[in-house]
């Protein structure tokens, strides 16, 4: 049986509607944004870019900042718009959200590469410390110009 809607629910409807879209959209964009960013990141990590990975880093921190609030907003009217349509969307919301679940994933295989791929430059660089260390000539040598003191309190200088 169909409920007959009155203009002002129909309006509610579509004005939920083009809001949780409109939303949705942002987020997708915000994800493919965030990918862009991991992809050169990786670059950065090969690259031994110091300064452009914390560059990225804090670029990253942002974009997620963004995606946390814009998911924040959308729970709420994912629930109200299910709530006033008793459905979870039109075939529109559902592309969007079946594209944001795999800009999810492909942002999670990302994710996970970069952070292996900077392991393994971590242990690289902590192998060059190690060896810079061993081949150290003066490793545990005191040095020359070091001031060889008595004991404190042992002297004591009187002058007249």
């Amino acid at each position: 049986m169909v409920k007959d809607l009155t203009d002002a629910e129909i309006s509610e409807r579509v004005a939920i509607l083009k809001r949780f879209r409109t939303l949705l959209e942002q987020q997708r964009n915000k994800f493919r944004e965030y990918l862009k960013v991991l992809e050169l990141q990786q670059g950065k990590i090969e690259a031994d870019d110091g300064a452009a990975m914390t560059a990225h880093a804090e670029l990253e921190n942002q974009i997620v900042a963004n995606l946390s609030c814009l998911q924040k907003v959308i729970d709420p009217m994912q629930k109200m718009y299910t709530a006033v349509t008793g459905s979870q969307g039109d075939e529109n919301i559902q592309e969007i959200q079946a594209e944001l679940s795999d800009l999810q994933q492909k942002v999670l295989a990302q994710n996970d590469k970069n952070r292996a791929t900077l392991k393994i430059h971590i242990a690289q660089i902590r192998n060059q410390l190690d060896d810079a260390r061993a081949k150290n000539p003066y490793r545990g040598r005191i040095s020359v110009y070091a001031e060889k003191s008595a004991a404190p309190g042992n002297m004591i200088t009187i002058s007249a």
